[in-house]
């Protein structure tokens, strides 16, 4: 499906849909259920979501012009999971996107407590953030070895400390019509 924005102010791919479960509430907070115009719009056509907010952002084909999904929610109850997914992002977030063994913010990859070549798993319990250096300087090393030990013990967060820790890293970008949605400290909103 070829599209063209009729409002010259917003392209598209700017404006993203926030996917709501069909009780209202956001299929994910961390990170925020977002379809991009496209599947939102694909969704509406396979009546799979209804339409709660609208962008006045136009998009237009040979047969239909349509103004872009801004809120939609799915006519179809998924029940939310009761353990985060072990993701790169979650560890993050999990970690507050500091280095576990110098606290900085920068060039942030994840380390294995315990080396994969020394038997460590990929899990919650042996995954921490890391920045770069940190990581370079630890190695396949174990933490005694090279006295790197992380600030935090890894372990697996459960949905509310992902949630707690996600109001000190709002999204940059929060359009209006998702607010009455999500539920941030009144000081995150824009």
């Amino acid at each position: 499906m070829t599209a063209h924005v009729m409002h010259p102010m917003a392209s598209p791919d700017s404006c993203p849909a926030l996917v709501l479960n069909a009780d209202f509430r956001p299929l994910s907070y961390y990170p925020l259920s977002l379809w991009s115009w496209q599947d939102a719009i694909k969704a509406v056509f396979m009546d799979r979501v209804n339409i709660v907010s609208e962008y006045d952002t136009v998009v237009r084909s040979p047969s239909f012009d349509m103004r872009l999904p801004s809120v939609v929610s799915l006519k179809t109850y998924i029940k939310p999971s009761r353990t985060p997914a072990f993701t790169r992002f979650n560890v993050f977030l999990r970690d507050r996107f500091s280095c576990q063994y110098c606290g900085t913010r920068d060039d942030l990859t994840f380390d294995h407590v315990i080396p994969r070549s020394k038997g460590g798993l990929t899990t919650w319990e042996n995954v921490v953030a890391a920045c770069s250096p940190c990581n370079l300087r630890k190695g396949d090393k174990m933490p005694a070895t090279v006295d790197m030990f992380p600030m935090q013990k890894a372990y697996a967060p459960t949905v509310n400390d992902l949630h707690r820790n996600g109001k000190l890293f709002p999204p940059n970008y929060l359009h209006e019509s998702w607010l009455d949605y999500l539920y941030w400290d009144s000081e995150l909103e824009p």
